[in-house]
């Protein structure tokens, strides 16, 4: 859990879509209240007299928000953080090489423009979304370590992809980590989140299985009254120094550039996954003040434990009446902190988790850390080796799962993700 925020990214409305009979939009089922995303009721006639259907009006600003399939990058990694979220990776089956792979990709790039646009899947679709526009939807495709050896493609698998090293703090259950194949679906609402999770599972056919699945959630859009960098499960402001796409580094930070190699990865960037569950009984037996310690910054608004407010730079040097550092050397905060780490950076996009209580009672709860960086080993691995070394968050969570993926740029028109490295 890295001190960076996700920036906001504005989407343009969807185009209103045809209802599969009578020919209605399916817009005209809800209403609106503007930007606030509120839904106004209507009433029917006065008693007595029978009841005037309602107006037709639009969606609201949430259900109707889309990002777009075919663009530069992927979408899912400079959007918004979405209410509901799916990580799903996949093993190709025996038999399966690189023929039934770009197949799958091929099946897998048109379900997912469909959907983004609010569209029902190309074939057997399930009606699971069938009142709702596409409410930010997006589905991102990357590729593990494994998928090149399966396919024949071991040349064209970059170097940026070799296997993260071991963490000191790490407890990893193999069978949740890795894949041949990775898919990141998103949206702000909970339906039309697991319909592109159905869809996606029942495109795989024959060519691959489910190696694991992942089920998240963040903040729905409009519950708070302004925007604000996301809380986590402990109850902290996670995120608040994320690069910015304003930022002059941004790019070169997060993104393959489109010189960079493989020539595959052009636009690209590498997503490392982590399941990292909190301690939640032991968090929450400390005090507030207590908690801000471990962290380094005010819990209620995010703010240094310095002063000023949640962007205000800390003050690394500055001391108490008894001369100890105000941030502690061990604190979060100034562990993951960029100029701490040789200017190490990366986007985070998490989404937060909940999995039931174990059978002695402790919640099954934490974060399922999602960052992007143009070379894990410039962006992530640096960071988390200083983590590992003494970061005084480190008895409060436990990392129980780790991926890495190579998601190549987005496709364009009439292309399919992958076909690059597919086809090349």
């Amino acid at each position: 859990m890295h001190d960076q925020s996700t920036q906001q990214a504005r989407v343009p409305e969807a185009p209103a879509r045809e209802a599969r009979s009578g020919g209605v939009s399916r817009r005209t089922l809800l209403g609106t209240a503007g930007a606030t995303g509120l839904v106004l009721g209507a009433a029917g006639g006065a008693v007595g007299h029978a009841a005037a259907p309602a107006p037709a009006t639009p969606l609201t600003s949430v259900g109707s928000s889309r990002a777009m399939f075919h663009v530069k990058h992927q979408p899912g990694i400079t959007e918004d953080l979405q209410a509901c979220g799916h990580l799903i990776a996949f093993d190709l089956t025996a038999g399966a090489g690189r023929k039934e792979a770009q197949a799958l990709l091929r099946r897998w790039s048109a379900t997912a423009e469909r959907l983004m646009a609010g569209e029902p899947a190309p074939h057997d679709d399930t009606d699971v979304s069938r009142d709702a526009g596409p409410s930010s939807l997006t589905v991102t495709f990357g590729f593990g370590n494994s998928f090149f050896t399966r396919t024949g493609l071991e040349k064209q698998r970059p170097t940026a992809l070799d296997p993260l090293p071991d963490f000191s703090s790490d407890h990893l259950d193999k069978a949740r980590s890795d894949g041949d194949l990775w898919v990141q679906i998103g949206a702000n609402d909970a339906l039309v989140a697991f319909h592109a999770l159905r869809a996606i599972q029942k495109d795989a056919g024959a060519a691959a299985r489910v190696r694991w699945q992942m089920n998240g959630f963040n903040r729905a859009p409009g519950a708070t009254a302004r925007p604000m960098t996301a809380r986590n499960l402990m109850g902290q402001i996670d995120g608040t120094g994320n690069p910015k796409p304003t930022d002059a580094a941004f790019d070169k930070q997060i993104f393959v550039p489109a010189s960079g190699e493989p020539a595959w990865m052009a636009n690209g960037s590498y997503a490392v996954v982590r399941r990292i569950r909190m301690l939640l009984d032991d968090w929450e037996k400390l005090s507030v003040s207590a908690q801000e310690q471990v962290i380094g910054r005010r819990k209620a608004d995010g703010a240094p434990l310095t002063g000023g407010h949640e962007t205000s730079a800390m003050e690394l040097e500055k001391t108490d009446a008894k001369g100890d550092y105000v941030i502690a050397l061990n604190a979060h905060a100034r562990i993951t902190r960029p100029d701490k780490n040789g200017g190490a950076a990366m986007l985070r996009r998490p989404f937060s988790y909940h999995d039931g209580i174990d059978a002695d009672g402790v919640p099954d709860a934490g974060l399922l850390f999602v960052c992007w960086q143009a070379d894990p080993l410039r962006g992530f691995v640096p960071v988390q080796r200083k983590l590992d070394r003494g970061d005084a968050l480190s008895r409060f969570i436990r990392h129980e799962s780790s991926a890495l993926f190579a998601v190549p740029g987005g496709a364009g028109k009439g292309e399919y993700v992958g076909q690059r490295l597919l086809e090349g």
